[in-house]
């Protein structure tokens, strides 16, 4: 299977008047066609971080190494006149925040259609057509209407669907999603989770699924990265990680999912502690403060790198692992 996308060794760091905050450390990955990858963690975990370093989107103190291929071509450091060629056509993200993210004086219609103007050539009436249809997907209502509409005069779960629809109107190779439904209604969650769960397996369109919803995660993607103070702590495939974590912190992710089938009363679980500053972390392991498991390398040894477990898994922690009934192996 090809890479749409290979990231190796990438590290972003941020010059403040506090100091240098270190949001990406030596993170490596490879996204293929037709496959959703998600992307867990806790927030300023690093994860919207990576990825807009992938996309060249960096506020200006920022500076990114390693390298970023689409494809066959490194787009690391790759002039901002090639870069936009590539982003919006063949490579779309879907941003968090969909007021920020929209032009307020501009029409939505205009909005889509210079998109299509700009990467396809399209006139303006073919792009009209092709912009309603994709707001007609997204359960927009009297999508024709809408287009001369602004964003200010939408609902935020609607324009959450305007920035989706954007996103899909060139029929990218790569889509990157940063936390997707996080204002929509479940329903239209289902819809828009059905849809891209289409749109991979129809076009061999790419997913990362940036999220803080683990039940996303188990619905939509193959394999699931975990990431924690900017790193990846833990990788592989959802069945083997949801059903068998063998990282603490991955473990005490999934302990704090609410669950229908295992009421009892009593408080959710939760992670003790707060996540580390990215301008000090800990010495050793970067999880060793909040971590019930630690033991003397976890603390006095370098932070554990990424390493194989088994049938394709890897994680970065001193312990060997759990076994089946929970028990800590040293």
């Amino acid at each position: 299977m090809s890479s749409v996308l290979s990231v190796n060794d990438l590290t972003v760091h941020f010059a403040t008047p506090d100091g240098e905050v270190s949001a990406v450390n030596n993170v490596s990955l490879d996204v293929n066609a037709g496959e959703c990858l998600g992307i867990v963690g806790e927030s300023g975990s690093g994860k919207s971080q990576l990825f807009m370093a992938v996309m060249g989107l960096l506020a200006s103190n920022g500076t990114v190494s390693g390298s970023v291929k689409f494809g066959d071509e490194e787009i690391l450091g790759m002039n901002m006149k090639d870069l936009n060629k590539i982003r919006g056509s063949k490579m779309s993200m879907i941003f968090q925040d969909p007021m920020t993210s929209l032009t307020p004086h501009m029409k939505i219609g205009d909005q889509m259609t210079e998109v299509l103007q700009i990467h396809k050539g399209m006139n303006h009436r073919s792009a009209s057509k092709r912009a309603a249809s994709l707001l007609d997907m997204m359960r927009i209502p009297e999508a024709t209407k809408r287009l001369s509409q602004y964003p200010h005069e939408f609902s935020g779960g609607m324009r959450q669907r305007v920035m989706i629809a954007m996103a899909l109107l060139c029929e990218p190779k790569l889509l990157i999603a940063d936390e997707p439904s996080t204002a929509l209604d479940v329903t239209v969650q289902a819809q828009i989770l059905d849809l891209f769960a289409g749109l991979k397996k129809e076009t061999g369109t790419a997913i990362v699924m940036i999220t803080h919803d683990l039940g996303v995660v188990a619905g939509l993607c193959e394999r699931v990265n975990v990431m924690y103070a900017g790193r990846f702590v833990e990788t592989g495939n959802v069945r083997d990680i949801f059903y068998d974590p063998q990282h603490p912190y991955t473990r005490g992710l999934l302990a704090s999912m609410p669950r229908l089938d295992e009421i009892k009363g009593e408080h959710l679980s939760a992670i003790p502690g707060q996540p580390p500053n990215l301008q000090d972390l800990p010495q050793g392991c970067s999880f060793q403060t909040r971590c019930k498991h630690r033991f003397d390398p976890c603390v006095e040894d370098p932070h554990p790198p990424l390493h194989a477990i088994s049938g394709g898994r890897m994680k970065a922690c001193h312990l060997k692992g759990f076994s089946s009934d929970g028990e800590v192996i040293r």
